[in-house]
């Protein structure tokens, strides 16, 4: 029996107003897993009304019960692993090491919200005039758009509401349409167990044909202020130039094509362990994923022996599986451009280490390539799937150089055994994020998380996720009458 869900809107659940509905389908059997409501731009001006209703009350709460709201809904998440394995299973094909690092970071996340929440926000500045006291005061924007990927549908769906939320905003949240429940519904429905107030957070899902006229429709309405999106670049630009037009903030966490730096002094074990869960963590679905493993030439034959070993023994299949590693792709048109993209690769010269070949239904097989020609599609685009191309180096320069060349700028991996040796090189890359001596998928709530070049702008995390959903505003006590000139 598959699930129905509506929307959310106003702490209620409704149906769409046109009745209409859509499937989510589970990418591993081609079956719908769910069905949930199919929003028109009716609706979304619904949600956006119950955010703007419900914005003072909830900006005006305590802070200490605000705290609390979190601190009750990151353990309520905590004690849904397995509920969470199966949800995430089951609408985009997660395995259950991966789920269940989704639910442990994204309670993380709220804890660290709920500790932002009283933090000191604001500054005290010295004041020209004489008995003046001048205050930078942050203050909450009011409703924000928040729009949450399907790939680490609890990380990141979390992630899009939680700040928002922690500076006293309320929100309007666009879920995928490939995991409506995991990065939406269900992370509301955790929070308002947790006490969330009705209209706090409001969830919109959609059809993936109105996908483009409901985000349209949601940044346009002038209610809301401030947006953050999470997903691709290609989508990323849409969504960053409708804020644009608007006049409105916008915080972008889009794709990357990362590098994992293998240098000369690297412990080569390591370094194959490294890349591995680096490269083929959640089937390479992941923003941080290594597209790239850049190797040292002194290393490059061990290296490369040892890691299409270990990569050709990777477990794949149905993600229901404890064991499995490489599940399915989010669909099987996922499946079917990751092959395009070997499929091109090899076309123009490049060489199958291991895997390739055709994949069955969403599941591709875990392939490295060599010698990946310059005008490949692979060479510059993001895979976003269980593929990795292996590169080889002779000098930091141009380790550097090759890691640069690319218009994205997320995350990068160094492994070395000398810290200040991974140092040097990590501050030469053009990335928003560089782990020295790991690999390039790593995610702390604490640690202010984005891109940089088309990798996108801003910052999630910590005291900068707060500062990203808040107003500055510049306040000034006079202490004595002043002098004026007339």
């Amino acid at each position: 029996m598959t699930l129905t869900r509506h929307l959310l809107i106003g702490g209620k659940a409704v149906p769409a107003r046109s009745g209409r509905t859509v499937a989510d389908v589970n990418p591993y059997t081609g079956q719908a897993y769910a069905t949930v409501a199919a929003a028109g731009t009716e609706d979304v001006a619904l949600a956006v009304d119950a955010a703007q209703a419900a914005f003072d009350d909830w900006a005006a709460l305590s802070p200490f019960a605000r705290r609390a709201i979190f601190l009750k809904a990151a353990d309520l998440l905590a004690e849904r692993g397995e509920q969470a394995a199966a949800l995430m299973a089951g609408e985009v094909g997660g395995t259950r090491p991966w789920a269940l690092f989704n639910v442990g970071l994204a309670a993380n996340i709220l804890r660290e919200c709920a500790a932002a929440i009283t933090a000191p926000r604001g500054d005290v500045l010295a004041a020209q005039e004489e008995g003046a006291l001048g205050l930078a005061v942050r203050e909450p924007v009011g409703v924000v758009a928040a729009f949450s990927p399907w790939n680490a549908p609890l990380i990141l769906g979390v992630r899009a509401v939680a700040a928002a939320l922690a500076a006293g905003n309320t929100v309007v949240m666009k879920p995928s349409e490939d995991a409506p429940i995991a990065c939406g519904l269900f992370v509301a429905d955790v929070l308002a167990e947790a006490g969330l107030p009705d209209g706090a957070l409001n969830v919109v899902t959609n059809d993936p044909a109105d996908a483009a006229q409901i985000a349209e429709a949601l940044i346009a309405d002038p209610r809301v202020r401030t947006i953050n999106f999470t997903g691709s670049t290609e989508i990323g630009r849409i969504i960053g130039t409708h804020a644009a037009r608007h006049l409105k903030p916008a915080l972008l966490e889009l794709g990357g094509k990362n590098a994992i730096i293998v240098l000369d002094d690297a412990d080569v074990d390591y370094a194959v362990d490294a890349a591995a869960f680096g490269v083929f963590m959640n089937a390479g679905q992941i923003c941080m994923s290594g597209d790239r493993v850049l190797v040292h030439e002194s290393l490059a034959e061990e290296f490369t022996a040892k890691f299409a070993a270990k990569v050709a023994a990777l477990p794949s299949g149905d993600p229901a599986d404890p064991a499995t590693v490489i599940g399915p792709l989010v669909s099987a048109g996922a499946a079917r451009r990751v092959a395009a993209l070997v499929s091109d690769a090899v076309a123009r010269g490049a060489t199958v280490v291991t895997g390739g070949g055709e994949p069955v239904g969403a599941v591709h097989p875990a392939t490295v390539l060599t010698g990946v020609p310059g005008d490949a599609d692979l060479y510059h685009g993001e895979a976003f799937g269980p593929v990795c191309v292996i590169d080889t180096f002779a000098t930091d320069e141009e380790a550097v150089t090759k890691a640069n060349d690319t218009d994205h700028g997320l995350t990068a991996g160094i492994i070395t055994e000398n810290g200040t040796h991974g140092l040097r090189v990590a501050r030469r890359l053009r990335t928003g994020i560089v782990h020295v001596n790991d690999q390039s998928v790593a995610d702390e709530p604490q640690a202010p998380f984005g891109g940089f070049k088309s990798s996108g702008y801003g910052r999630f995390g910590g005291r900068w996720g707060i500062e990203s959903f808040t107003n500055t505003r510049w306040i000034t006590l006079a202490t004595q009458h002043a002098h004026y000139p007339f």
